[in-house]
């Protein structure tokens, strides 16, 4: 008998693309998505459930379909798309609490793979060069995404503490990347200009979508549990990140770019988080021996290359030095910008 799998967050892109590639798997012999609404897109081989695994119909959906494994993909990186900040965390924390306690009613269980991020760490100038799995964050999240998955990885803890018998892997991803992803950091760089923190280049580290899709596979069949770090090899900066976009930076203080956040999100622009202000600030390394060692995977991309393969979809910019007056010119150019979108939505 092949896997019986839950995959939740199938009304996303990512979550869509993982319950379409696993209905595809010999081992596999059903896929059940669930998600608050129908998923967009082909979703061939997949059995739908429409449920809000914050309720307690997720028990039902998990018992009568005989799940052996289940797959967290819900975890939502951005307010924007689910109605603001509060619905956000409901959906996250509370919802992660919901589908826990289903999980653990559930005796027909055996796998639980829940997709986390390296943003659990936070960024900090007291960071060290690579984060370990067994490292704290130097400063405890406090808001947005990072906060819930912090919340949410806690959760996961206890449910592996009580169901000894279920295998759970906690896969902290870093920030993804690639053709067609649209997120926090995607956003940003497909801005004409980027803004950055005067005086820091942080580093980055990315995760190539299609890596992600085999690390969240390959996890579903092995058998190591516990967290792991999943990134590609190596770092990039940003100042590398945006000549080989070829866009300009506009350094600003940390102050000014958080107000200029603020702008792009009302614009719909990016989704300017305070955490990400920090990111930019101070970047985020990871290390990934155990991802190697004990869970047995290797990203075919490295940060390097994830990069370029996004970089290869956007329009090519133009580094124009003499163009930008001052600092105070581009923003007020941007600010205008934003002042018609605005005024045309």
């Amino acid at each position: 008998m092949g896997r019986v799998v839950l995959v939740t967050g199938v009304s996303r892109d990512l979550g869509r693309r993982l319950a379409r590639e696993l209905a595809d798997d010999p081992d596999v012999d059903r896929v059940i998505g669930v998600d608050i609404v129908p998923p967009r897109g082909d979703t061939a081989g997949v059995d739908f459930i429409r449920t809000d695994i914050r309720t307690p119909v997720i028990a039902k959906v998990i018992a009568k379909e005989d799940v052996d494994t289940v797959v967290h993909m819900s975890v939502i990186a951005t307010p924007g798309g689910v109605g603001g900040r509060a619905t956000m965390k409901e959906l996250n924390v509370i919802g992660t609490m919901q589908l826990l306690a289903a999980c653990q009613r559930a005796p027909g269980l055996q796998h639980l793979v829940v997709k986390s991020t390296t943003t659990v760490y936070g960024a900090s100038s007291r960071d060290p060069a690579m984060f370990t799995e067994e490292m704290d964050p130097k400063r405890t999240p406090r808001t947005g995404y990072s906060r819930d998955a912090y919340e949410v990885e806690g959760y996961v803890r206890g449910f592996a503490r009580r169901r000894p018998d279920v295998r759970v892997a906690t896969l902290r991803a870093a920030n993804i990347i690639g053709p067609g992803v649209q997120s926090p950091i995607t956003q940003y760089f497909r801005l004409p200009m980027l803004p950055t923190v005067l005086g820091f280049d942080p580093r980055l580290q990315f995760l190539h979508v299609d890596d992600l899709m085999a690390v969240l596979r390959h996890t579903v069949f092995s058998e190591a549990g516990g967290t792991f770090n999943v990134a590609g090899d190596g770092v990039i900066m940003l100042s590398q990140a945006s000549r080989r976009l070829g866009r300009p930076t506009l350094p600003l203080p940390a102050v000014a770019l958080g107000s200029l956040g603020s702008a792009l999100r009302k614009a719909g622009r990016a989704d300017f988080s305070p955490e990400q202000v920090t990111f930019l600030t101070f970047g985020r390394g990871v290390d990934t021996t155990r991802m190697r060692t004990d869970l047995g995977f290797e990203p075919r991309h490295t940060t390097a290359e994830a990069f370029a393969d996004f970089a290869s979809t956007l329009a090519p910019g133009v580094q124009s030095p003499g163009r930008l007056a001052s600092p105070d010119t581009v923003l007020a150019g941007l600010a205008h910008q934003l002042t018609r979108g605005d005024a045309r939505g």
